[in-house]
């Protein structure tokens, strides 16, 4: 169990982030199209999972526009922007900003992806919400990086997070 910050009052989240080097656990996440995506759509993919609990604030919709805008750039990758929003508001939000570069998938359902990732909020207002955080993957889908973001009104470290596609 992680512990983070709201507003600097100390909230819990359900686990721990998959550990460095370990295989990303299976998923089954909802897509716009209210498809449902596994791990294995992506494979043969580097991923970046931009995990936030909602795209309707700032420094969530923030974080989707700089991983959308440094996707461009990186080879064999995909970005995933997972929230527990409904699907609907996650098109409207990329169709409002002009995102084409990032895939949004909702783990509303059931919150099963926050729980078996370990990065589900347990307690305070943001209670069954999505920590903010980053997992990256190889194309194996070997864990190669991670961030849990500390304070949840902060953005993740994104030029940390992209140089490990660049070695």
């Amino acid at each position: 169990m992680a512990t983070i910050t709201l507003g600097g009052k100390p909230i819990k989240t359900s686990g721990n982030l998959p550990a460095i080097n370990s295989k990303i656990l299976d998923f089954k996440l909802v897509a716009t199209d209210l498809s449902t995506k596994t791990i294995k759509d992506f494979f043969g993919y580097n991923l970046i999972l931009n995990i936030f609990p909602s795209v309707n604030t700032g420094i969530c919709s923030a974080s989707v526009r700089a991983f959308n805008k440094s996707a461009v750039a990186l080879n064999n990758t995909k970005v995933l922007c997972i929230s527990r929003d409904l699907p609907f508001a996650q098109e409207q939000f990329c169709a409002a900003e002009g995102l084409e570069n990032v895939i949004m998938l909702s783990d509303f359902k059931n919150g099963a992806f926050g729980n078996d990732y370990g990065l589900m909020i347990n307690d305070g207002i943001f209670d069954d919400l999505l920590s903010r955080c980053v997992i990256i993957t190889n194309e194996k889908n070997k864990v190669i990086y991670t961030e849990q973001v500390e304070e949840i009104g902060q953005e993740p470290n994104y030029e940390k997070a992209l140089e490990v596609l660049k070695n």
